[in-house]
C-alpha cells in the first residue's frame, strides 16, 4: 500500500514536470510580428514585419515563400553591430534589403533578386536589416537617411 502510494506520488510529480517542460503553445514560435515605422519629415510609413532575432530565424529569414502581402517583411535585428551579408539562396521572391544603424537610421537599400547567392553586403556595420518585395522602398519614397522607429524590446 504503502509503495503504491510512493509511486503515485512520483508518477504526479514527474507529469507535473512533463507539463511544465513540455512544449508551450501559447509561447512563441519561430519570428514573432511588430508594426514598423519609416519617417522623415513630416513623411511616414507602416509597415508590418516578422522579427528574425534569433540566429536560426536569420538563417532562414523568408527562404521558400511564393509571396508576401504588400505591406509585409522581415525585420533582422542583431543584439550587436554586425557586419554580415545577406543572399538569395532558396529564397524565391525578389526582395529589396535597408540596412539600419542601432539609432534607426538608415544607410544603405539594394535589390535582390531570387536564388542569388551573390552576397549582399552593407557599406558599413549596421543594428538591423529590413527585407520587403522589391520595390517597396522606392514605391514609399523610404530612402538612405530616413528614420526607422523600432517598437520598444526589438532586438533587445
Amino acid at each position: 500500500m504503502r509503495l503504491t502510494r510512493v509511486l503515485t506520488c512520483c508518477l504526479g510529480v514527474v507529469l507535473a514536470l512533463a507539463a511544465a517542460c513540455g512544449d508551450d503553445a501559447d509561447g512563441p514560435v519561430g519570428p514573432y510580428t511588430e508594426t514598423l515605422h519609416f519617417t522623415r519629415a513630416g513623411h511616414d510609413v507602416t509597415l508590418h514585419v516578422e522579427v528574425a532575432d534569433e540566429p536560426g530565424e536569420r538563417s532562414q529569414g523568408l527562404m521558400n515563400r511564393d509571396s508576401m502581402p504588400d505591406d509585409a517583411g522581415m525585420l533582422f535585428a542583431w543584439p550587436g553591430d554586425t557586419e554580415s551579408g545577406f543572399w538569395m539562396k532558396d529564397t524565391l521572391i525578389p526582395l529589396s534589403i535597408a540596412f539600419v544603424t542601432a539609432g534607426g537610421v538608415v544607410i544603405d537599400v539594394q535589390d535582390m533578386e531570387p536564388q542569388s547567392e551573390e552576397l549582399i553586403q552593407a557599406p558599413r556595420p549596421y543594428r538591423y536589416a529590413v527585407e520587403v518585395n522589391q520595390g517597396w522602398f522606392g514605391d514609399n519614397d523610404v530612402r538612405v537617411d530616413d528614420l526607422l522607429q523600432l517598437p520598444v524590446g526589438v532586438g533587445q
